[in-house]
This record gives C-alpha cells, structure tokens and sequence, in this order.
C-alpha cells in the first residue's frame, strides 16, 4: 500500500515538473473547519482558463477514502482533447454512508457553476466508489444536478470509454438563456467576451474564482473605458469593497491603487452615466495593464436588459470638497429649453446660480463668472455664452466629462478667485466610424467620430444657430428696437424734389467648432490635438438717404452701425506618459484668444451742389482683445502607499489690448497689456487611519512680472471617513488673479464688462482667502450633505464714466475704482438616488457685499 502510494505521488511529481506546457491543478478548501461539508477540493482546466464559467464541468468522485490529488493523477478524461475547454472537479471519498459521500455535491457544485448559471445541461458526474448505487443518486436527487451520471464499472473503471464521452458531451445550446434569479432586482447575468489580450472585466461580471488568494497587499494598475467606443473615462471612481480604501482614474482614465488586500477581492467602479460595476478579481489578472471596460446604462447585452442601481445625473466623491462632476450622457435628464447644456445644468446645484434665469455663466458662492476658471483640455476659455449668455459655447456632443470645484480647490489650479469648471472633450469612436446630428428649436448640430486603426481617433462636432421661433424671442427680447427680419427696406417721399429711402440689415448668429485628435504611440503615451471656436455676430445696422432734399441739388446720407462680434477660439497639445507604475506625467502647450469688437456708430455723409462730400462719424469704438500662450506640465509620483506627491510647472504669457472711444477722433481708454506669468505648485495626497482621514496640503507659488513680485498661495483640504455612512470636510486656501474682467458700471456706455491685466496701480492683482466646512451622510439611496463657507475677497476692480474726477480729461485712468468684498452662505442638499422616483432638493442661503 505504501508502494502504491509513493508511487502515485512520483508520478504526480513528474506530471507537474515535466510536462509541457506547465499546466497545474489548483486545490482549494470548501466551506470552514467545522462544517460537515468541510474538506479540500481539486480543480483543473486544460486549457488553463479558470475564470470562465461558460462550459462543461465534470466532478469526479474517487475510490473509497481516495485523495481528490491522487484521484487526478490517475484520471485520463482530462486528457482528452474533446474535454479541453472543460472544467474538471476532483471530490474527495470521505468515510461514512454514500448518503454522507453525496450530500455535499450539489451545494459543491452550485458555487462552481454560480448557482447553475447555464442550467444543468453541461455538469456531469462521475464516481469511483463500488459501494455507491442509482438508487443513492436518485435519493439525493443528484439525476436533476447532473445531466449524466457515469457510475463505476469493473471494467477499464480508470479509462475513458465510449459511453462516457458520448454522455459528457457538451450541450451549446444550453448556453442560449442567461439563468436570472427573479428575486435579484439587480438583472445579475454573466455574458462571456471575445479573448483578448487584456483581461477585460466587463459589467456584472460574474465571480468564477473560489481558490484561495495567491498575493496580498498588492499595486493594481490599469485604465478604465466605455466598451462600446474604447473611449478612456477620467475622474471614475473606485473602491474596494467593504473597505474605505480606493482611488480615482485621472484625466487620461489611468488608476493606480495600492495595498490592494488579496488578489481575490472585489471592486466597485462608478462612473457617472454607467453602470455601478463590481469586479472580481483573480489570481490571473495583469496587475500592471489591467482594463476596465464599463457599459452606459441604457446599453443592452445579448437581449438582457441591464437594470441595476441607479447612478447620480451629478456625483460628488465623498473624500472631495465642494466637488460636482458631470457627463454629457446625463443631461438629456435634466431640464432644458432646446438645447443640453452643461454649464446651465449646474445652476440646479448649491451654491450655483445664474445673473438672471436666461444666462450660462456660473456665480458660485457669490463669485462672478470672470472668477471661475474654464479649462477645456488645458486651454482656458474666456468667454463661455452664446446669444447673450443664454446657453453656454459648449457643445454636449463633443464632451466627454465635466466637473465643478465650487471652493477650497487644489494648488495644480490657479489664475482665478472663486471656481474651476474643467472639461474633458470626447476622443471620438476608437472602433468604429460614427456620424450624427441634433435639430433642436435653436441649433443644428452635427458631428462625426472617425478611428484609424487601433491607435488614432478623432472627433469633429459643430453647431449653428438658424432663425426660429424661440431664437427671434430671444433675439427681441435684447434688442427691442430692432425687426428680427433679415433685410427691410422702405422708400418715401422727400422734401420738395427729393424722395428718402432707408434700409435695415438685421443679421444675427452664432456657430461653435470642436475638434479632437488623439494618438497612441504606445500603451504609455496619448498625444491629442484638441481646437475650439465659438463666435458670435449681431448685427443691427440699417442706412438712410435723402437726395436733393430742400430743393436744392444737395444729397445727404446716414449710416447707423450696430454691429458686435465676439468669441474665443483656442487649442492645445497634450502629451500624456505613464512613465512608471508609480508615476505619470502630462505637458500641455496651448493658445486661447478672446476677442471682443463693438461699433454702435453713426456715420453722416454731406455732398453739396459742387459734389464735395463731408463725412462725420461718432458713437461708440469699442475692442477687447486677449491672447493667451500657456505651457504646463503635471506630474503624479505615488511616492508611498499612503502619499501621493503632485507637482508641476506652468507659465503664461498674456497680451492684451483694450480699447474704448467715443467717435474716431476721441480716444477715451487705451489699453495695452503684456506680461509674463509663471511658477510652480506642490502638494501632497495624505491617507492615514485605513485611508479614513485624507489630508492635502499644498503650495502655490507664481511671479507677475508686471509687479515684479511673488505670489504665495498656501491650500489645505482635509477629509475625516467618520463612519462608513458619515464623512467630516474642511477646506481653506488663498487664492489670487492676475487677467480680471472689469466690470462697467455705466453699461449704457458700452459692453458690461472687458478683460484687463493687473498692472499693481488701477487694476491691482486680486485676491480670495477660502473657508469651507463641511458634514455628509450616505446611503446607497439616499445622501444628506451640508456645507458652510466664507470667502474674502480684496481688490476688485470696477469702472465708470459716469463719475470724471478730472473735468479736463487729464487721465480716465482715474475712472477705475478698487473695493473689498466678502460672502458667506450654507449649502443644503438632499438626494434620493434609487428606485422610480429620484432626484434631489438644495437649497442656499447666501450672502455677498
């Protein structure tokens, strides 16, 4: 007996170091010490494919008091080729009656298959043991557990016959239906992928790994992307489950987390707009290339409607201060007249609002729109509005994701007061051709998303106006003067021998420009190209003429200009690298332009009897233009497992020309600004306490070179996990501004507003001082959260004619004037994020002088 047994276990040696290629049986433990259905188990595929729980499974049962090892030494099904794609289950003979050999199998086997994901068409049974009977299968009921049961035979008992193989044969169409659980509201379903280089997990994917952990405390690397464009989502959230530890992906959709617990556990990545997704993992992941692919919510698969938890039209991490993030995906589910608009959907949030119900610029926390910085792909946009503000420059279509600092954020931002709005533009279809269009009461917009390859993509969108019944009500409601026809033209009667004609030109629309192209090298670089356009022209000229008016041979003509064009147009090119597993870097060099030109003028043109012409012009000149030559470079060094060190370079040069006059002889303000704008940042991710308490200090430091001086901002987040439900927030920072929208006091005199450069003397650099607490509650349906802030502002520059401290007109420099401000407020919000009524309330109580 002994012999015997030193000799299955040689053989089971050589079986493991020799063969090729290395294939290895994996032994794992059933239920804990104490159960009666407590022993260890043996599985093994051929193909060395254990996550895959769409295929035959056979279980054997061995001799009496047979080892599940020994019994798959001596087993020859596995070795067959038509059982390559099976799973093969070696059960151990335990002592006692064949009621106590049996009666674990069923329960064994459901956890292998998942609750009989397949149905029982392709697990099959085969047992060793004389001493059990048919009459013992069908005790136990194990004839509808197993679609065939091979019961032992004296004959070749260890060798494949014919009998066998024909009864083990697998069933394809069994796999047809995917088996759900009516009590499960959640639609649980597995649906298998094409193979693929990567490990893809995909969307309710099902868990297929019982064994035991083969590597704890581990670095998970990898990317997240929609499946059905191969698009890379930024900012997605991730958490490990039934702890407080994750992390995020960043702006290229790259994540990186640390001190993963076991290469068994389970993760749960959100992403707004798609489905909350957990994701088991295995042994066999690649821990350095790891893909997540997530589906949108009204995506369907395989003729399974996926229904799960519903996800949030905005959602706020909780280890975020005063954060709103945003995908176009979700607006087509808020309110809106006519067109999606992201910028206007988050006047729904705290803490954000609007000058009037109309209007797509954000007054945050008593902030003006000029005091929140817009960054689309690195670039800034100055101006954000169409058809006077009443909705915003950019075009859903071409976005990808947007998110909101209402307060308290990061050293990597700089250059305003009060916000940062960025966004992150599409990078187009990566697998196939795609075209579309919108029609909506204002706009026609089309776009088209073209892949070439596997490594470039790229996405062009654009939108114009067209004159429709809500656009005219606009368009009078701002000029109520002027006719919203495009052309009137009219002829009277003059003096005595003279007639009079007029004519009124009414032209007025807007178009925006969005293009993106993306490159990737390797799988550790993205170089994109992203351009932006976005104009507006209203014209409300009209002319008049008389000819030989007062009897005399005399002509006289009048031209009335109202013409104001504006817009930005921007680009930037961005290299992004993962350079190691612990650090990725991105430089970004950009262009933004905003331009502003307005001729509210009349033109008077006198040609007497001789034919000598007379012209004489007045009214109002006015020209903003702002350029803006930026380079940046961020880099992210995850130095520790509880600190992640950010740092980076920037520098802007801006050159800026305003200028104002009252006919074109008088010049009442010229303005002309250039200057150079640069520094550095650094900041720390602190997580201590299991990742409970996150702390973020950080440090700004920038050079004017105008004031010939340097400008420290020191900022400070912090987050306390108090429980899993309630999470405790503080924010505070020191902010400051250096390009600043001067506000008209007298608008009748011009535009509202135009942009200036700080010079230290008329238009002093601006500056805020942030403080922001705060408490959150959540629940998976519901979230309770209150914010409290108070903001200091100093030196905000205003201008006016209406006011000439020097009658002689010495200087209208002296026509700025500088003030201190402050606002103060608490934020409320209350959200239902489940079941068929959701949605939220907020409310702000707020003040600003």
């Amino acid at each position: 007996m002994q012999a015997q047994t030193l000799k299955k276990h040689l053989l089971l040696f050589f079986l493991l170091v020799g063969s090729t290629p290395l294939v290895a049986q994996r032994e794992f433990t059933f239920n804990s010490d104490g159960n009666a259905c407590h022993f260890n188990y043996v599985c093994y595929a051929p193909n060395n494919n254990y996550t895959n729980v769409r295929r035959p499974f056979i279980f054997l049962l061995g001799d009496e008091y047979e080892d599940p090892q020994d019994l798959f030494v001596v087993d020859s099904l596995k070795d067959l080729p038509q059982f390559y794609n099976y799973l093969f289950v070696y059960v151990p003979n335990r002592d006692g009656s064949s009621t106590d050999k049996l009666k674990c199998l069923e329960s064994l086997g459901s956890l292998i298959t998942f609750g009989f994901n397949y149905g029982h068409s392709n697990v099959f049974l085969r047992v060793q043991d004389p001493a059990i009977k048919q009459a013992d299968i069908d005790a136990l009921g194990l004839n509808t557990t197993f679609k065939s049961v091979q019961l032992f035979q004296r004959i070749n008992t260890l060798s494949p016959n014919t009998e066998i193989t024909e009864n083990f044969t697998e069933d394809k169409e069994a796999y047809g239906v995917v088996k759900t659980d009516e009590g499960d509201k959640y639609g649980t379903f597995y649906v298998e992928e094409e193979k693929k280089d990567d490990i893809v997990i995909l969307q309710k994917a099902k868990k297929t790994y019982f064994g035991p952990p083969s590597e704890t405390d581990f670095t998970l690397s990898g990317i997240i992307k929609d499946r059905s464009t191969g698009e890379a989502l930024p900012f997605a959230t991730i958490q490990i489950k039934n702890t407080s530890r994750g992390g995020s992906s960043n702006a290229d959709g790259y994540f990186t987390i640390r001190q993963i617990p076991t290469d068994t556990s389970t993760l749960i990545v959100t992403y707004v707009g798609y489905e909350k997704t957990e994701l088991f993992l295995t042994p066999i992941i690649d821990k350095k290339h790891f893909v997540i692919e997530l589906l949108p919510t009204t995506q369907e698969l395989q003729n399974v409607t996926i229904t799960g938890v519903r996800q949030d039209v905005v959602l706020s991490n909780k280890e975020d201060v005063s954060v709103i993030k945003m995908t176009p995906k979700k607006l087509e589910q808020l309110p809106n007249l006519g067109e999606r608009d992201v910028m206007r959907s988050f006047q729904l949030m705290p803490g954000v609002s609007a000058s009037n119900e109309s209007s797509s610029g954000l007054y945050v926390r008593g902030g003006t729109p000029d005091q929140n910085l817009v960054l689309y792909d690195g670039f800034t946009v100055y101006h954000v509005d169409h058809l006077y503000g009443f909705f915003s420059a950019f075009n859903s279509n071409a976005l990808k994701d947007v998110q909101l600092f209402k307060g308290g954020f990061e050293s990597r931002f700089g250059g305003r007061l009060s916000s940062v709005t960025e966004i992150t533009g599409k990078e187009g279809n990566q697998k196939k051709f795609n075209v579309g269009g919108d029609f909506s009461l204002l706009s026609m917009n089309v776009f088209v998303e073209i892949p070439v390859g596997t490594k470039f993509s790229s996405v062009i969108a654009f939108r114009r106006s067209y004159k429709g019944p809500i656009y005219d009500k606009i368009f009078e409601k701002f000029n109520k003067s002027s006719s919203s026809s495009s052309s009137e033209q009219s002829t009277t009667g003059g003096g005595p021998g003279g007639n009079r004609m007029q004519e009124t030109k009414v032209t007025s629309f807007f178009y925006d420009l969005n293009g993106k192209f993306t490159y990737k090298p390797t799988t550790k670089d993205i170089i994109s190209l992203s351009i932006f356009n976005g104009t507006d022209k209203l014209d409300n000229s009209s002319s008049f003429d008389a000819s030989s008016f007062g009897g005399s041979n005399s002509n006289f003509s009048m031209s009335s200009t109202d013409l104001t064009k504006y817009g930005n147009i921007g680009s930037s090119l961005k290299w992004s690298r993962k350079w190691s597993e612990k650090l990725y870097g991105n430089t970004v060099v950009s262009y933004s332009n905003y331009y502003s030109d307005r001729d509210k003028s009349q033109e008077r043109t006198t040609t007497n009897s001789s034919g000598e012409e007379t012209t004489t012009s007045s009214g109002i000149f006015e020209n903003n233009d702002l350029k803006d030559y930026s380079l940046k470079s961020d880099y992210e060094w995850n130095l520790f497992n509880f600190s992640q060190l950010q740092f980076g370079v920037f520098g802007t040069y801006f050159d800026i020309d305003y200028t104002y006059a009252e006919n074109d002889t008088t010049t009442v303000l010229d303005k002309h600004n250039k200057a150079f704008l640069g520094g550095a940042y650094l900041q720390n991710r602190f997580k201590f306490w299991k990742e409970r308490i996150q702390f973020v200090p950080g440090i700004r430091a920038s050079y004017f070179e105008t004031t010939k001086q340097f400008y420290y901002e020191p900022r400070a987040t912090i987050t306390v996990s108090l429980t899993d439900k309630l999470t405790l927030k503080g924010a505070t920072g020191k902010y400051y501004q250096f390009a600043n929208r001067v506000t008209r006091e007298d608008i009748l005199s011009g535009s509202k507003d135009f942009w200036l450069l700080s010079d230290g003397n008329t238009v002093p650099v601006s500056s805020a001082i942030h403080y922001i607490g705060g408490l959150s509650y959540e629940t998976p349906n519901y979230l309770f959260s209150t914010e409290a802030y108070y903001k200091q502002i100093s030196n905000i520059t205003e201008y006016s004619l209406r006011f000439n401290t020097s009658p002689g007109g010495v200087s209208y420099d002296e026509n700025f004037f500088t003030g201190n401000g402050y606002s103060k407020g608490m934020e409320f919000l209350v959200q239902k994020k489940s079941g068929k009524l959701n949605g939220w309330v907020s409310y702000t109580l707020g003040q600003a002088e």
